[in-house]
C-alpha cells in the first residue's frame, strides 16, 4: 500500500491554494490522501499567524491532530507560523516532527535553521484537479504595502506575480466552473514585473481567466486600485461581486494605519459601482480597537456601515503583532472597550446582511451547484458568504435558475429546496 497523507488547512483561501500545491507534490511523490488524519502516515499542518487568535487555533489544532495519529505517522507543521517563527516554534511543540517553512519538502526531515531558502515558493508546485465546482487561484505571493497592523511581508515577503501563461494552465487544469482570484494584494498584480506584464495587467487577466471559465470571482481589492477598467472588467464576467479592503473609515486612523482612503470616498466608490451595476454585492473587513481609534471614529464606522448597506462584513479585533508598526504604538484600546464596539457593529450589520437577504425573496437568481442542496449565486463567495438551499436533485455542478422563496439569516431558500437547518451567521 502506497504511503498516506493528511493535510489540515487553517486561515485564508491563500492557505488552501497552498495546501492544494503540497498535496499535488505528495500525490506525484506516490502518496495517497487520506479521507482522515488517523489512517494516514503523514499530517501535515498548514498553519495561519495572521493574528493571535488565528496562532491559538493552529497550536490547538496541532496537539489535536498530534493525539489523533497512529503510531509511527509523522506529523509536520507547515505555513506561516512554520515561517514566521520557525526554530521557536519547534522549541515549542515537541509534538512535531518537523517544522517547515513555504517551499520545503514536507517528506524528509530537515531542521528549519538548516532548510534551503525556496526560490520558486509555493506557486510553482504541481496542484491536482479540483475536486469541488469552484477553486481558488492564486495569482501572487507576498506584498509590497506595509499596513500597520500587519506582518504578513516580514514572512510572505515582497509581491511576485506569476506569469500568466502560468496562471492560465493551471486554471485549465483544474477543470473548474468558477475559479477565485486570491493574493495578498490581488488588484496590484503585475505592478512587481512592469516589463513583463504591464501596469493594469490585472485587467486583462480577468479578462483571460473569463474566457476559460463560467465564473471568476476576486478576492480582497485594495480600494485604491479599483480602477473604472477594473471595475467594468469584473462586471463584464457576470459577476459583479466587489471584496474591498477597507480595514477602517475614519481618515486620521487609517493613515495611523499607513493605509489609503476615507469614508466618504469609499462611499462614493460604492454607489458609483452600484450606478454601473445595480445587482453588485459588496463585502468587506474592519479592524476595531486599532491604537488610537476614539469614540468619533467608531461612531464614523457605524454611520458608514449603516449607509453603505455592504451585503457582508466582517469586525475583527486589533491584534498586536510583534516587529509592525502599530505595535509599538501608544493609545492602545482596552480590551472591554473593544469587545462592545465590536458587539455594536456586529447587531448593526447582521440586520443589514438579513433584510439585503429578505429583498431577494421571490426574485429568480443562477446558482452553481456546489453540493447536493447547496448553491451559490453571484452574491455568495465560497466559504466566507451565505448559501442557496436548492432542491436535492439538482446535479452537482451544474448551474440552475431557482426562484428564492426564503431567507434564513444569511442564507436563502429556493423553491424544491428542504434545508434541514438554517446555517449560523457567516456575515
Amino acid at each position: 500500500m502506497p504511503a498516506r497523507f493528511y493535510v489540515e488547512t487553517l486561515g485564508c483561501p491563500k492557505n488552501q491554494v497552498d495546501s492544494d500545491k503540497l498535496a499535488g507534490t505528495l500525490l506525484a511523490d506516490g502518496m495517497q490522501a487520506a479521507g482522515e488524519p488517523g489512517s494516514a502516515d503523514l499530517i501535515v499542518v498548514n498553519t495561519c499567524a495572521f493574528i493571535e487568535a488565528a496562532r491559538r487555533e493552529s497550536i490547538d489544532t496541532v496537539l489535536a491532530l498530534a493525539d489523533r495519529r497512529r503510531d509511527g505517522a509523522r506529523l509536520v507543521v507547515t505555513g506561516c507560523m512554520a515561517e514566521r517563527y520557525g526554530d521557536e516554534l519547534a522549541a515549542a511543540l515537541p509534538e512535531a516532527d518537523q517544522v517547515a517553512g513555504f517551499g520545503v519538502p514536507v517528506r524528509k526531515l530537515i531542521p528549519v535553521s538548516e532548510a534551503p531558502v525556496p526560490r520558486l515558493d509555493l506557486l510553482n508546485l504541481p496542484r491536482p484537479p479540483a475536486t469541488s465546482p469552484w477553486a481558488y487561484v492564486k495569482i501572487a505571493e507576498g506584498c509590497d504595502r506595509r499596513c500597520g497592523f500587519c506582518a504578513i511581508p516580514s514572512f510572505r515577503g515582497p509581491q511576485r506575480s506569476r506569469p500568466v501563461d502560468a496562471i492560465l494552465a493551471e486554471v485549465d487544469a483544474l477543470g473548474a466552473r468558477e475559479i477565485v482570484l486570491v493574493a495578498q494584494d490581488l488588484a496590484s498584480y503585475g505592478k512587481d514585473a512592469p516589463a513583463t506584464l504591464g501596469a493594469g495587467s490585472i485587467v486583462a487577466l480577468v479578462g483571460a481567466v473569463a474566457e476559460r471559465v463560467d465564473r471568476v470571482r476576486l478576492l480582497y481589492l485594495y480600494p485604491s486600485d479599483l480602477s473604472d477598467a477594473l471595475v467594468d472588467a469584473i462586471c463584464a464576467t457576470g459577476v459583479p461581486y466587489f471584496d474591498l479592503s477597507l480595514q477602517h473609515v475614519s481618515k486620521p486612523l487609517l493613515r495611523r494605519m499607513r493605509r489609503w482612503g476615507d469614508g466618504d470616498r469609499f462611499l462614493r466608490r460604492i454607489e458609483a459601482i452600484r450606478g454601473r451595476e445595480p445587482e453588485a454585492a459588496f463585502r468587506s473587513n474592519f479592524i476595531v480597537g486599532y491604537p488610537g481609534e476614539t469614540e468619533a471614529d467608531h461612531d464614523q464606522l457605524l454611520r458608514f456601515v449603516e449607509r453603505a448597506e455592504l451585503d457582508w462584513c466582517g469586525f475583527f479585533a486589533f491584534s498586536r503583532e510583534d516587529g509592525t508598526y502599530a505595535a509599538g504604538l501608544d493609545s492602545q484600546v482596552p480590551e472591554p472597550l473593544v469587545a462592545e464596539r465590536l458587539a455594536e457593529l456586529t447587531e448593526l450589520q447582521d440586520g443589514i446582511t438579513a433584510r439585503r437577504r429578505d429583498e431577494l425573496i421571490g426574485q429568480r437568481v443562477e446558482v452553481l451547484v456546489d453540493a447536493a442542496g447547496v448553491g451559490r449565486g453571484h452574491r455568495e463567495a465560497p466559504e466566507i458568504d451565505g448559501i442557496v438551499h436548492v432542491a436535492d436533485d439538482l446535479p452537482v455542478g451544474d448551474f440552475a435558475q431557482v426562484d428564492i422563496v426564503d431567507a434564513l439569516g444569511p442564507d436563502l431558500v429556493a423553491a424544491g429546496a428542504v434545508p434541514a437547518l438554517a446555517e449560523g451567521d457567516r456575515s
